[in-house]
């Protein structure tokens, strides 16, 4: 919250300081508009919109006003000030209201002369690939203490020392000055998945930044420098809230590559019909085992779009698979203990481990 003021001065001579119901509050615009620019001096943006905190007294006098004389169609004092306001500010600053998405909204207290500045975040698009089978998406904290540090996890308040928002998030929030980052996957992988091909589209959302003009192309190059090999992003570019929600509701189907291994003796030709009974099919997956203790326990339909059995050496497969958006591949290999239905697993007649799994594609359009 940022807030600036000035001593209080005599209302300006002049008609609005002898108004009744305002008692010389336009007569402080010129005031107000000061404080506003004051409180904004570190933040770069370009459009902008003013709201206004009017004492309640005002607001009665106001009211009591138009019911005195019967107006029924009449423009608030609130809304004269956020305009006489906003015209002084774009003058002054050289930018432009913006009623729609505005980079920057002053909410004046005329009360106690003050201004506090609500900070449109800012967002930054790019394709993130990644080469680690022990790096999760985002921040995990601790299960056990919830982030504050316990012999759980060693006393780090998270269960992985790094992620993929690890690795750019901050990057990005540093270069606009930013006091927090958020980051929006457009799904996301395992932790022990990788995540290749035209990598996974994310936005970055930097929570009140200072700086808004960014070179990303440089950005984008000190991010896979510092990565190390483990993270790469590519495409950085601006983005919207529109964007983010679109990205998180995003329905696009994945490409995956899997290796398993199977345990015990089996018929070889039971590989052909994993495809052939998969393929172009409906399947059930219940909650997994494995997230059960974080979401719900619900029955979800997914389509197996196309499986090809890529490589098959003695009791290990290699299978790839385009299937729906939010379809649990491991599962559909294994089982799960019959929770989905039907499985690899279930049609070769023996259990079968996931040795390794890739995200190789996703369904959008790419960049």
């Amino acid at each position: 919250m940022v807030r600036a003021s000035v001593d209080n001065a005599p209302p300006a001579p002049g008609d609005a300081s002898e108004c009744y119901i305002c008692r010389g509050l336009f007569g402080e615009v010129g005031k107000f508009a000061t404080l506003a620019e004051k409180a904004s001096k570190e933040y770069e943006f370009s459009t902008f919109l003013v709201g206004t905190k009017v004492d309640p007294e005002t607001v009665e006098r106001e009211e009591s006003f138009w019911t005195e004389v019967g107006a029924k169609e009449t423009e608030s004092i609130k809304a004269e000030l956020n305009r006489e306001i906003g015209k002084n500010l774009e003058k002054r600053l050289g930018r432009t209201v913006d009623f729609a998405s505005p980079e920057m909204v002053f909410l004046v207290d005329t009360m106690f002369d003050r201004v506090i500045l609500d900070v449109a975040p800012l967002f930054v698009y790019g394709r993130y690939r990644k080469y680690s089978r022990e790096l999760p998406q985002t921040r995990w904290p601790c299960r056990e203490c919830r982030g504050k540090g316990c012999p759980h996890c060693n006393g780090k308040g998270r269960m992985y020392d790094s992620s993929v928002q690890d690795l750019t998030g901050p990057i990005i929030m540093a270069r606009a000055r930013g006091e927090d980052d958020f980051f929006h996957g457009m799904g996301r992988e395992d932790i022990d998945a990788r995540m290749l091909g035209n990598g996974r589209p994310f936005v970055v959302e930097v929570r009140r930044p200072r700086v808004r003009t960014l070179d990303l192309r440089a950005m984008e190059q000190d991010i896979n420098l510092k990565a190390g090999g483990v993270v790469d992003v590519t495409g950085l570019r601006a983005s919207t809230r529109a964007e983010m929600r679109a990205i998180k509701e995003s329905t696009h189907s994945k490409t995956y590559r899997v290796r398993v291994r199977f345990q015990g003796d089996f018929d070889h030709g039971k590989l052909n019909e994993v495809v052939t009974s998969l393929a172009g099919k409906h399947i059930s997956q219940q909650t997994p085992n494995r997230v059960a203790h974080r979401r719900a326990d619900l029955e979800r339909i997914r389509t197996v779009r196309s499986i090809v059995l890529e490589e098959a050496s003695g009791p290990e497969a290699v299978f790839v698979i385009e299937a729906d958006s939010g379809t649990y591949i491991k599962e559909l290999m294994h089982g799960d203990e019959g929770r989905t239905q039907p499985s690899a697993a279930g049609i070769v007649g023996v259990p079968c481990e996931v040795l390794e799994l890739d995200v190789i594609a996703i369904g959008d359009k790419g960049e």
